[in-house]
């Protein structure tokens, strides 16, 4: 398959054509939820786009910087600048690994995520960034222990980017304390890639299972109202039952609520 794969598409829910993010994305669109529009670079476009063995020869050899060279020389496919051109505007760039968020494993922040890119031949350009970002000296490292360095499913998520007046996210159970009766919010004002990141420190929720608020720590002096903390739970638990496990949720409000990616919690 050689062209990009839009969220509505029933072949976009498929997590080895799509990864993880790509799979997660498409699975919130058919169920109707509030998501984004975008569409996925598939995972095998990556390994027909290089010397797929020479690629793994220099990841098994630990060789980052060789590798993403290599990878640095592919070009993304025709496809992506069409499609981008139907989406228009800002987008958001995402990588989107076979491997990562999985019950067994997360690969969060594993490879790169570019936030307000512009223009058809940038969003191709940053494509080939995701690729090489697969195999940066951190993501060998994780992937020699808990994945394969013969693994080049990468796909790469190209979405509408939400402009939102906050954002951040939400654990429906309680990922420290390990209590599936609490659920965690945590919130700043404009992009939540800064509560990802740890850029900002956020206002920090707990909560009950209707989004009452049972302590909270407002560093920001109080991102998110009442009606928005229950809908957030709401919505925490929709996503709950239709994964058919506890979720780690960004979430992003402009005007409206949008979600961004929804990912099972790996530490209960």
């Amino acid at each position: 398959m050689n062209e990009v794969v839009w969220f509505d598409d029933a072949r976009c829910a498929d997590v080895a054509l799509a990864g993880g993010k790509g799979a997660s994305l498409a699975a919130m669109t058919a169920a109707g939820l509030p998501v984004p529009p975008g569409f996925v670079v598939p995972s095998t476009l990556l390994e027909e786009s290089v010397d797929a063995d020479g690629l793994r020869a220099l990841a098994r050899e630990g060789d980052h910087a060789g590798a993403q060279a290599l990878v640095r020389e592919a070009q993304a496919p025709q496809e992506v600048e069409a499609a981008y051109a139907r989406l228009g505007g800002l987008v958001a760039v995402r990588s989107s690994a076979c491997a990562e968020d999985s019950e067994a494993a997360s690969f969060a922040g594993q490879q790169e995520t570019y936030l307000n890119v512009l223009g058809a031949a940038e969003v191709s350009r940053l494509v080939v960034e995701c690729w090489a970002s697969f195999f940066s000296e951190r993501a060998l490292f994780y992937r020699a222990r808990k994945g394969s360095l013969d693994d080049l499913r990468m796909a790469v998520v190209v979405q509408k980017m939400v402009e939102p007046k906050k954002s951040g996210v939400l654990f429906t159970a309680d990922p420290v304390q390990r209590r599936r009766d609490q659920m965690i919010a945590e919130a700043v004002f404009g992009l939540g890639e800064q509560v990802v990141s740890g850029q900002v420190t956020p206002d920090h929720y707990v909560l009950d299972r209707d989004g009452g608020v049972k302590r909270e720590h407002l560093v920001s002096g109080g991102v998110l109202e009442a009606d928005e903390l229950r809908e957030l739970a709401a919505m925490g638990q929709r996503l709950e039952r239709h994964f058919g496990k506890p979720q780690d949720i960004e979430w992003a409000i402009d005007d409206r609520l949008y979600l961004l990616q929804s990912r099972p919690v790996t530490t209960l």
